[in-house]
């Protein structure tokens, strides 16, 4: 045999063992724990695999249709007088703490959110 002939067949070994250690999962779990397998005590691999959940499917539309400016404006006058009542029926101290609190800015966006340049 040539050199020629002997670096081909030495080739095509490390190139199976590279091919065979692309998915080594069931031959590790059958080699022995002393060269490199599975501990004796280790779980059983599941039978079925995990499923996971689908994060590129879009959800449904929605069948509610956002607020109009009205129904915002008439539902936040709603909430201030159920606050107000809660406060009164709380106290003095209570309602002066929330006469501490500035109101929200109406601004038709979220208070906490940056906006963008």
């Amino acid at each position: 045999m040539g050199r020629s002939a002997a670096r081909a067949v030495l080739g095509a070994g490390w190139l199976a063992l590279a091919v065979a250690g692309c998915s080594p999962g069931p031959v590790i779990d059958r080699l022995p724990e002393g060269i490199g397998g599975l501990p004796a005590g280790a779980p059983a691999r599941p039978a079925a695999p995990y499923q996971y959940p689908a994060v590129h499917d879009m959800p449904a539309a929605r069948s509610a249709k956002p607020l109009s400016e009205e129904e915002q404006d008439r539902l936040e006058k709603e909430l201030q007088a159920t606050r107000d009542r809660q406060v009164g029926r709380e106290g003095p101290k209570a309602a002066e703490a929330a006469k501490k609190k500035p109101p929200a800015a109406k601004t038709g966006q979220n208070t906490g959110a940056k906006t963008n340049p």
